[in-house]
């Protein structure tokens, strides 16, 4: 087929097709009513993203948006890369002068000011793969990569999520005043002790390793410190905590809240591994141990769980209680010290790590999980505004299923017997238990 032909072809198939959509490039895009798409590269002029999807009369400014960006920007600690960047942000369009959405897409960009390019062009860096870095499968993929800093596969790619996080943040708060807080909860096998119904921002970011207990973050700063200096590199875990999130949110089968969120962590850069609830850990328990025993909320008649070890998910559906999610970090792959590698012609090296890394990514990945998750909830908010709440439920309110999670209320309280008593409050030992037949796969 000759490319005249191929032109001709292309053009009637286009004609006979009622919807021909074109979406960004494959793998820079996430979302599907509130979807962005980010695009830069480390050491290219600066990084960015398009938001498409936010809805309009939203009050947002830069200000705003520069807070979560200052939280993921490199050069804040020892523990982080000493790259010097504002990450001043710009937001060319989607929001008027006077700071509110106009519902078409926002552009953000930030500028990088503090690439050396000639840490990684100046030397073996240029021709040999970083052992478990991209290097080599983008190569193998694309058959050409860019050297300095790792292109696309460099943290930096982040700076689009986290300012579009920062508007998601923004909607979830004046929806139903919904927070997203994530820690460091693990560095190594140093573990930590938090209280996920209470600890805030402040307590999160009053020390540089971003872990709110503070004699475990004590610990952890030890370990990152020996690593550190001996030219390695450490990993361990970041969770994630959304509180106050409506039940309803996610959709059946492959579209299940869990599903999307794990697809959002794990696309982070250095994401190893994903929980949900009590995630693996949960294995080592009996049904009777792991499930979530219902209760009625004395106070909003409303159905809660006694436990929280599904993570705020049953079904891939929110229950209403908190959203509680884990996220495993590697190790960074450019480290200090002396690995065997190999050329791009196929040649055995050894290769030394040269420019500015992290030695622990984890207090980085914090805004950075936030951001995902955020995108994540008002995705699926909005999913769940369109399909299941476009006409009201005008049952009456007896024929309705019982409100579920922390900040729903029944209306006029405990549900009541035919003979007006509440009937809200903890079964007798004496009440007969209600049985019933299963019969699933």
């Amino acid at each position: 087929m000759n490319l005249k032909t191929a032109v001709l072809v292309i053009t009637h198939c286009a004609s006979t097709i009622n919807a021909f959509t074109l979406t960004m490039g494959t793998g820079n895009s996430f979302g599907r009513v509130f979807r962005i798409s980010t695009w830069g590269e480390s050491h290219g002029g600066g990084v960015g993203v398009t938001l498409d999807g936010c809805p309009p009369r939203l009050h947002i400014t830069r200000e705003e948006v520069q807070v979560d960006l200052d939280r993921r920007r490199p050069g804040q600690s020892r523990i982080t890369t000493p790259r010097n960047e504002a990450d001043a942000v710009e937001i060319l369009s989607g929001v008027t002068p006077d700071n509110v959405t106009t519902g078409t897409p926002i552009a953000m960009l930030v500028r990088n000011k503090d690439q050396r390019s000639s840490d990684y062009l100046d030397n073996d860096m240029s021709v040999a793969y970083r052992p478990s870095h991209a290097d080599a499968t983008y190569d193998a993929k694309y058959g050409v990569r860019a050297i300095a800093g790792g292109g696309r596969s460099s943290a930096r790619e982040t700076i689009g999520r986290v300012a579009a996080g920062a508007i998601a943040r923004k909607i979830l708060k004046q929806f139903n005043n919904i927070e997203v807080l994530a820690y460091v909860s693990k560095v190594q096998d140093i573990g930590s002790n938090v209280d996920h119904d209470v600890f805030t921002m402040e307590d999160v970011d009053s020390n540089i390793v971003r872990c709110p207990d503070e004699e475990a973050a004590e610990k952890m700063l030890e370990r990152i410190d020996e690593i550190r200096k001996s030219g390695n590199s450490i990993g361990g875990v970041v969770t994630c905590v959304a509180r106050n999130v409506p039940a309803g949110l996610g959709s059946p089968v492959f579209d299940k809240l869990e599903a999307d969120l794990a697809k959002a962590c794990m696309s982070i850069p250095a994401a190893k591994g994903f929980e949900s609830g009590d995630g693996f850990a949960g294995t080592l328990l009996s049904g009777k141990e792991h499930n979530d025993e219902f209760y009625i909320d004395p106070k909003t008649g409303a159905t809660r769980t006694k436990t929280n070890r599904s993570g705020g998910i049953q079904g891939g559906i929110s229950n209403g209680e908190n959203v509680v999610v884990h996220v495993a970090f590697k190790p960074t792959s450019t480290i200090g010290q002396a690995q065997q590698t190999v050329t791009r012609d196929g040649k055995e090296v050894e290769l030394r790590g040269k420019g500015r890394h992290d030695p622990c990514v984890l207090p980085r990945a914090v805004p950075m999980v936030e951001a995902m998750v955020a995108l994540t909830l008002v995705d699926a908010l909005m999913l769940q505004q369109a399909q299941c709440e476009l006409f009201p439920n005008e049952a009456p309110a007896n024929r309705r299923p019982n409100p579920m999670g922390t900040t729903a209320h029944r209306e006029g309280g405990l549900a009541q017997d035919e003979g007006g008593e509440a009937v809200g409050a903890v079964a007798s030992s004496s009440d007969k238990a209600i049985s019933q037949r299963i019969d699933e796969e």
